[in-house]
């Protein structure tokens, strides 16, 4: 029987909001692939993906990470990077200011931040951007919306930061919180047109302190909704910044259906990258028997 260091950790929260649960596998030993899905799956309702962290390959980076839904494995999960290197570093007192991770979508930075704003930001994957050209009616009747509240300012896009995510510009945050999808109806239109995550947005926000509101939903991954997203925002952050809506400075999202108390992921843009941030929360850990 393998023992391993498990933690269950809510990203994107100090307590305040209701965060994102990741599930932490911190692997010493070995564990193959079959037992990786075997744990994401039997955590499926508990976290919506789960991390396994292990020691480096080489000296190119200083921990190597994978990601399980609990149906397959994930390219990269920003919110499950952002649990377990807050996790890492927090608990460090030598840690260096910039780390190493590497991932099935690359070496990416870690910027520790834990100091002077109880964060750790993370280098999003260089982004794909896709063509636009979406029906507008087809997708309004898949996510269960009104036509017209879908913005006619700005452009439905997709571009991929981790995933593939489907950008939808909406009117209100009325119209963001109130989205009602169905789980089947958005999985299917998901898989039909090569996306993986869909982003509802708009700049109407709760809150004066933060620029934009947003909800991601993940069906293809087994789940309706990502209560707070580092990939899902990092792909809405380069569609801003690559039409020209974002210059670069620092801003703040709020996202979720709780209106009043929204996670917050903070993103600012380096190195003509984007970088999301925020802490995290360890709710439980102990040994996940194997």
């Amino acid at each position: 029987m393998k023992s391993l260091l498990f933690k269950k950790i809510d990203a994107f929260t100090d307590g305040r909001s209701c965060g994102n649960p990741a599930g932490a596998v911190y692997a010493d030993t070995d564990i193959t692939d079959g037992e990786m899905q075997r744990i994401a799956y039997e955590l499926r309702g508990f976290v919506s993906e789960t991390v396994f962290v292990f020691p480096p390959d080489d000296g190119t980076h200083d921990y190597r990470l994978r990601y399980f839904s609990c149906e397959r494995e994930v390219p990269f999960c920003g919110h499950g990077t952002i649990a377990v290197m807050y996790d890492l570093l927090s608990r460090d007192a030598s840690a260096s200011q910039f780390v190493r991770i590497s991932t099935m979508k690359g070496i990416l930075t870690v910027e520790n931040r834990i100091a002077d704003e109880n964060a750790v930001y993370i280098a999003a994957p260089e982004p794909a951007y896709f063509d636009n050209g979406f029906d507008t009616e087809e997708l309004a009747c898949a996510m269960n919306l009104s036509p017209d509240r879908i913005s006619a300012s700005r452009p439905v896009t997709m571009v991929n930061a981790g995933q593939n995510v489907l950008i939808i510009p909406l009117e209100t945050i009325d119209d963001v919180t109130g989205a009602s999808p169905d789980y089947e109806t958005i999985r299917a239109h998901c898989l039909a047109h090569n996306a993986e995550v869909i982003n509802i947005w708009t700049p109407d926000t709760q809150h004066r302190a933060n620029r934009y509101r947003t909800r991601v939903f993940a069906p293809t991954f087994g789940y309706l909704e990502d209560p707070a997203t580092g990939s899902g925002n990092a792909a809405l952050a380069y569609h801003l910044k690559q039409s020209g809506e974002w210059d670069g400075t620092p801003f703040s999202i709020e996202q979720g259906a709780d209106r009043v108390n929204p996670n917050i992921i903070k993103v600012i843009w380096k190195d003509d990258r984007v970088y999301f941030g925020g802490c995290a929360m360890v709710k439980i850990e102990g040994n996940y028997f194997l």
